[in-house]
């Protein structure tokens, strides 16, 4: 199954043909991101759903903040970019992504994860209030939806929620599997608005966001996540093709929870709202 994302649209292939333009563009200074991970001072567990709550720390204002060069959004964005556009559909705004919406209710299966971005801009270190993040991510098989082989007619693990006013949107998820070549990761789009994201508009920042490696080694142990469990092992961090240059050390999230009762994952990601 793992392999699937490495076939047709691109996958790891495409990624490494594309990294030596998108370092090129950060240094011509163009669309940049700056990922802070917010901090918890415990590993905390309990229920995922409950953590939600604990953001004080992570959307205060935090000063200036650096702005770091954009990762690459892949080649299964369905963003419009190359040809497929999720972002169009009604139904796409959605906080609960585990499912597909439209003429499909098929559920993406696996470790239940929250998934809790706090937008920054990067100019004041304050929320950003009404902007809007598009997340996609691959299922516990390793496939995109809308792309792999035995889902081209699903759209689940997608969605677009707009930033509250401290700046926080949230997604509800399932923990993404580990596939050949890659550290485990989630996407993501940030939109000047809802508007602009569901009506055609270019993102203002693109990247993506690495999942930390004690809670998938935790999740990679559960049922379902076996192959995970080969392939992480065969790409640790230090080697993946985007990660690996820096050990993701702005991309991090930072996780609380276990298998069985599901995780949360938080990160601030201060972006150039001028």
């Amino acid at each position: 199954m793992a392999d699937q994302v490495l076939e047709g649209s691109g996958g790891l292939r495409f990624d490494l043909s594309v990294m030596d333009r998108r370092r090129a563009l950060t240094l011509l200074g163009g669309g940049a991101v700056a990922l802070l991970v917010g901090c918890t001072s415990d590993a905390e567990t309990g229920d995922a759903e409950a953590g939600t709550s604990s953001t004080a720390e992570t959307s205060a204002t935090v000063g200036r903040a650096e702005i770091f060069p954009e990762e690459m959004a892949g080649p299964y964005p369905a963003d419009g970019s190359n040809g497929l556009n999720v972002l169009a559909e009604q139904g796409v705004v959605r906080q609960d992504i585990r499912s597909s919406f439209g003429s499909s209710d098929t559920t993406a299966e696996g470790v239940s994860l929250v998934i809790e971005i706090n937008l920054l801009d990067s100019a004041r270190g304050a929320p950003l209030a009404g902007a809007a993040v598009y997340l996609w991510q691959c299922d516990r098989e390793a496939r995109y939806s809308l792309y792999s082989e035995g889902v081209t007619g699903q759209n689940y693990l997608r969605g677009v929620q707009a930033s509250d006013a401290d700046g926080r949107v949230t997604f509800t998820s399932i923990f993404p599997a580990a596939y050949s070549g890659r550290w485990p990761h989630l996407h993501f789009e940030v939109y000047e608005s809802l508007d602009a994201a569901t009506g055609g508009g270019a993102p203002s920042a693109t990247s993506q966001i690495a999942l930390p490696e004690e809670a998938c080694d935790s999740v990679y142990e559960t049922a379902g996540y076996e192959q995970s469990k080969i392939n992480m092992a065969q790409t640790p961090l230090e080697d993946d093709v985007l990660f690996g240059d820096d050990g993701a050390e702005q991309q991090m999230g930072t996780t609380t929870g276990n298998p069985s009762e599901g995780y949360v994952l938080i990160v601030s990601v201060p972006v150039d709202a001028a």
